[in-house]
Formats: structure tokens, C-alpha cells, sequence
């Protein structure tokens, strides 16, 4: 089987969320498993020195991007068994952030048309052709209506995942003859239009040859009002070929036993070592050195999605509690400077860190105790694994990849890996957590059960990639 992915990011080389570290991570899996896999990234320009110095040029071609003829060059560096192709345009991709730019239609459209060229250009033509989301879900569709005509490409299976149905790629109908240089018909006959706009990820939807989402339940919340953006009737449609395939995390990188970043290493079997993780955390924070109180912790963006307006409603309730509390996180401008107010009132048992700091990030893993999560949506989640992983109890609002990854703690039986809610109200997450808190304060025993049961859960992409397989290989067997 050969296999190509098509995205707008991979770690290490750029990532600004959850769909860069999935295309990092499930490419190399597979390899593993003796499939033929490659990744066609853009070269963007912002990636380091250290991965730039070992690109391979490759060759250069022009793409047409309607009237306009755009410079196209392919680098690639081939790490873990995984080759990765970056098509470099400096005008469309030397730029500071990956999106958010007023021409992304055109630089997506340019994108889209080079994957495809690319692949008769470099001699692999893939049996399975992974996009995902926006920024390459118009592939499929340019492969049945614009180059039907190359028969190298008849027999591509193609796969779309959605990571986040919010961004859609909504642009103006004249696109397709101005970019694609295609006929409207498409357009006009309802097909790629959604309300008054063409849409990328509907026509990915409605032309690929399976849709997947990156948990179950959110294959089934996108189906609702509630959560579809606006696709829901078009996800119902094609309800047969949409499935959930949960996300994995990188168990290599994290790892209590192994990471670097730590102070102290410890396992599910000698968890001494968390403690003094714990110590160590509350000292560089400038908190009161105290194991018995629990430290709870977010790592994360803030924002409305996020749910931290939920928790800034009784942040300043939850800091008079006998609790800990440390934040790191960038995001909306509101919260970063309500959490720190608020922080700055109650200075030995909070602190408030505004920044990206990944080592950091793997410390406050390793030392929390409780780790909030109150998203209003989460397509998957990776942070609560990660906590999981590291013995920290995650507090999740039951929804998406949080309520597939999360058993809520049972008090009749002792069981659980986390505690969860439902109603999406600052009341029932601060509820939420008084249970926690609770149940660290006076059940230790039972405590120390779920941090083990949490920690022998297995979100390794190994089992997610088994998935992935029997899909593809679905596929390929399909007349």
C-alpha cells in the first residue's frame, strides 16, 4: 500500500493545534507497520534552521492558479521511514502564521492544485490519498471534476478527516474559475455551495470516498445543529462513509519514566517521583511547599471554546478552597488578564503564567494532582491523555473526544479515571471539581486507584493506527 497525506501542518517542522501533531505522529506509525507513506506539507518558511539544512531539492514546475502561473518547488527530507515533500512559493507561504491571511483561498487553491501535480512529478501515485480539513478537503473533488482526464489518477482512494468542522473554507463562487480555472456548474447546481459561499470541507464531505472525524462521539455530535456549523444535513447524507477513529498521543515523548523535562522520573508501579515532581512545581511557582493540598492545573489556549469562560465565573471561588492552583496558556486577551487578576490576590497558592512554554507544559503534567479541561466542543483532545499518562485526574465537560477518553469517577464502585459534567454551566464544573477535591482530600486509597487506572489506559496511536488500516485496506479492496 502506498499511502500520501496531505495537511497544512506537521510537527516539528510547524503546528499551531491538534491537526499538526496527528500528522507528526500517525505518518510515522504506519511506516512502522510497512506502509509505504509520505506527507505533502507547504513550505512554509518560519520552520526551524535545524530541519531546513536537511532539505533535499527536488525539482520545480509551474501551477496555474487561473490566469496566473505560480512558481512551484519541492523540497524533501525523509525522517522515521516517512518521506516529507514541502512545495515552497515564498509569496504564498513566507509568511509569519500559518493561516489567517485575507488571500488563504488562493494560497489553499495553489496548495490543493500542487499536491495533486506533484505526484505524477515525483512518481508517487499514492493507492490512498489522506486530507484533512479545509486546506486540502477540495482535493478529492478536483480529482473526480478537474483531472479526471490523467489516468495515473483513476484508482486514488481518497480520505478526508475532519479535525475541526468550525473552519470550512467559505469563499465567493468566482474562485473556481479565478483559481481552479473551472466552470461554475459545480456551484450553480447546489453541489460546493453552502448558504451564499462555495465550501471546501463540503465538497471533501461529498467527494471523498470515506470522511472520518478524530473521535466517535464527535462523528456524532457533527451530525446535530448543535455542533454541525451548518454541514450537519450534509454529514447525515453521507452518514454511511463517516466514522470516529480516536486520536492518539506520542508515547515516546510522553513519558513519566523517560522525559526530559522532569525533575524526577517515576512510573504507574513507584510513584514517588510525582511527588517530588510536585515539590519541585510548587517551589518554581513561589507556592506554599505542601503535598497534602491538591495542585490543580491547565495547560492550554484560552478561549470561549476552550470553556475558561466557565472557570473565570469561580476562579476567585475555587482559590478559596484548600487548593492550589497554576495556569500556563496564551489566548484571548480578557481571560489572560482576568485569570492573572485574580491570581495576583491570592499569590501562595496561584500562579498565572501567560506564555507557550512546552517543557513547562510537561512539568505541570507531572506535578498537578487535578488537570481542567471544561471545553464547550473538543473534536478529540489530546491534553487530558497526556495527564492521564502522567497520573494527573482529568475534570472534562462530557463531550466530543473528552467523554470517549474519560470514564467519570463511580463512587459506588471506586472506579473511574476522571470526573466529568454535563450541563455546560459554571456551577456544575465547579461542582465538578469540589468532587475531586474531595475525593483526594479524604479517599486516598481509592485516589491512588484511578491515578494508576488512568495511567494504564492505552492512547497510544498503535491501536488508533490498527484503524486507520482496516479502513484503507477497505478501501483498496472496494470495486
Amino acid at each position: 500500500m502506498k499511502l500520501l497525506f496531505a495537511a497544512a501542518e506537521c510537527a516539528p517542522f510547524f503546528k499551531t493545534g491538534g491537526l499538526g501533531d496527528v500528522i507528526g505522529t500517525l505518518p510515522k506509525v504506519l511506516a512502522k507497520e510497512n506502509v509505504e507513506t509520505a506527507v505533502v506539507l507547504p513550505y512554509f518558511t518560519k520552520m526551524s534552521d535545524t530541519y531546513k539544512k536537511q532539505l533535499e531539492d527536488v525539482l520545480h514546475f509551474e501551477v496555474n492558479v487561473g490566469w496566473r502561473k505560480q512558481y512551484c518547488g519541492v523540497k524533501k527530507i525523509t525522517i522515521d521511514e516517512v518521506t516529507y515533500y514541502f512545495i515552497d512559493n515564498l509569496y504564498y507561504f513566507d509568511r509569519e502564521e500559518l493561516y489567517g491571511y485575507y488571500d488563504d483561498g488562493e494560497r489553499f487553491a495553489y496548495f490543493q492544485m500542487a499536491v495533486i501535480e506533484l505526484m505524477e512529478k515525483i512518481d508517487f501515485i499514492p493507492d490512498i490519498l489522506h486530507v484533512n480539513d479545509y486546506h486540502t478537503a477540495m482535493i478529492p473533488f478536483l480529482l473526480k471534476e478537474k483531472y479526471h482526464w490523467i489516468k495515473a489518477y483513476r484508482n486514488i482512494r481518497t480520505v478526508l478527516t475532519i479535525h475541526n468542522i468550525q473552519f470550512q473554507g467559505q469563499y465567493g463562487p468566482q474562485i473556481l474559475p479565478d483559481l481552479f480555472g473551472m466552470g461554475t456548474e459545480r456551484y450553480e447546481d447546489g453541489t460546493l455551495r453552502l448558504g451564499d459561499a462555495l465550501n471546501f470541507m463540503k465538497a471533501g464531505i461529498l467527494y471523498a470516498d470515506k470522511v472520518t472525524t478524530v473521535s466517535p462521539s464527535y462523528a456524532e455530535e457533527i451530525q446535530t445543529p448543535e455542533f454541525g456549523c451548518g454541514l450537519e444535513v450534509i454529514l447525515r447524507m453521507e452518514a454511511g462513509k463517516l466514522s470516529g477513529i480516536l486520536n492518539g498521543i506520542d508515547y515516546e515523548l510522553n513519558d513519566p519514566e523517560t522525559d526530559p523535562a522532569l525533575d524526577v522520573h517515576y512510573s504507574v508501579e513507584n510513584l514517588t517521583g510525582k511527588q517530588q515532581n510536585k515539590v519541585a512545581m510548587q517551589k518554581l511557582m513561589g507556592l506554599d511547599v505542601n503535598t497534602s493540598v491538591p495542585l490543580i492545573a491547565v495547560v492550554s489556549r484560552l478561549t470561549y471554546q476552550k470553556g475558561f469562560h466557565l472557570l473565570l465565573d469561580e476562579f476567585e471561588n475555587l482559590l478559596q478552597m484548600d487548593v492550589q492552583f497554576i495556569l500556563l496558556g496564551t489566548g484571548d486577551p480578557d481571560f489572560e488578564r482576568g485569570f492573572t487578576e485574580i491570581a495576583q490576590r491570592y499569590p501562595t497558592n496561584s500562579t498565572v503564567v501567560i506564555d507557550f512554554d512546552t517543557k513547562l507544559a510537561q512539568q505541570m503534567y507531572a506535578s498537578a494532582d487535578i488537570f481542567l479541561m471544561p471545553s464547550a466542543f473538543e473534536p478529540c483532545g489530546l491534553s487530558q491523555m497526556i495527564a492521564m499518562r502522567y497520573g494527573t485526574i482529568p475534570v472534562v465537560h462530557e463531550i466530543g473526544g473528552l467523554k470517549d477518553t474519560v470514564t467519570p469517577f463511580n463512587p459506588v464502585e471506586g472506579t473511574g479515571t476522571g470526573f466529568g459534567f454535563q450541563e455546560y454551566s459554571s456551577f456544575r464544573l465547579i461542582e465538578c471539581i469540589k468532587k475531586a477535591i474531595e475525593l483526594y482530600e479524604f479517599s486516598p486509597e481509592t485516589w491512588q486507584k484511578l491515578v494508576q487506572a488512568a495511567m494504564t489506559q492505552d492512547f497510544s496511536w498503535t491501536r488508533s493506527c490498527h484503524k486507520y488500516l482496516d479502513m484503507y485496506q477497505q478501501l483498496q479492496t472496494k470495486d
